[in-house]
């Protein structure tokens, strides 16, 4: 296992999904985590409740990503309960509602894209000036193969996501000087809540419940799990990718579930 022993890892969204897979397995390599969550303070509770049983450690921190002002007083909460954040994990997301541009309502598109792309800015911001002083800085975005196909009927996600990239690569350029490796890791169809609200929409299913049903029709003879993107990330931020940065990595077993 790569050790980060010694490091303070922020990861949003880490409550539940991939963030919790990305918190659970960052923690496992020694890294003190950060469990940001919005709403389900429940989920945040046991992923931590999860780590400290492990042997690690962990706080939950709530903040919606999009407000600046709880993304600071979030920041400094966790630098007096755990130290200096020199690993962000930017994970928090939310889906759109599958409407053609035409039918999307305005606020929708701010919602989505604020979530995405501006509240990963705001945090950047506040943690990047201290993590110019630790040893290593590491920043990986949470994208989505998304952004490889722009599909139709999801502009405001297909939207955010780019912008969060963006980001990604404008930072990656300003602080490589500084030792910040900045990446992004962009998974396709995972098993999670969100990920079952996708293929209900994909397949017009709405009844179905166990992405595993999808197996025999995805890469590897199985649908992507939180625990491999996780394992990407893992590495982004170990010394084995330490020439590694403003890199797009797509983790989805390299093709597409086919869904019918």
């Amino acid at each position: 296992m790569v050790e980060l022993e010694g490091r303070v890892a922020l990861v949003t969204g880490g409550g539940r999904g991939i963030g919790r897979g990305i918190s659970e397995l960052l923690a496992v390599a020694g890294a003190a985590i950060a469990v940001n969550y919005r709403r389900d303070a429940e989920a945040a509770a046991e992923t931590v409740r999860a780590i400290v049983e492990a042997g690690g450690r962990a706080n939950a921190y709530q903040a919606s990503v999009d407000d600046t002002e709880a993304d600071a007083a979030m920041v400094e909460a966790i630098r007096a309960d755990l130290g200096p954040i020199d690993l962000l994990v930017c994970n928090a997301g939310v889906a759109s509602r599958g409407r053609a541009v035409a039918d999307t309502d305005p606020a929708e598109v701010s919602r989505v894209i604020a979530t995405h792309a501006i509240g990963a800015h705001h945090l950047c911001r506040l943690v990047v000036p201290a993590m110019r002083d630790r040893p290593r800085g590491d920043i990986v975005m949470i994208s989505s193969i998304a952004t490889s196909h722009y599909a139709g009927n999801g502009a405001p996600y297909n939207m955010g996501k780019a912008a969060l990239e963006a980001l990604a690569f404008t930072l990656a350029t300003e602080e490589r000087p500084f030792g910040i490796h900045v990446n992004v890791v962009a998974p396709g169809l995972v098993e999670t809540d969100m990920g079952i609200r996708l293929a209900r929409a994909m397949t017009g299913d709405r009844s179905l419940a166990d992405l595993r049903t999808l197996d025999a029709a995805s890469p590897f003879g199985r649908v992507c799990q939180p625990i491999d993107v996780a394992r990407v990330v893992l590495w982004l931020c170990s010394d084995g990718a330490g020439y590694v940065t403003g890199q797009r990595i797509e983790c989805d077993g390299g093709g597409a579930v086919r869904i019918t």
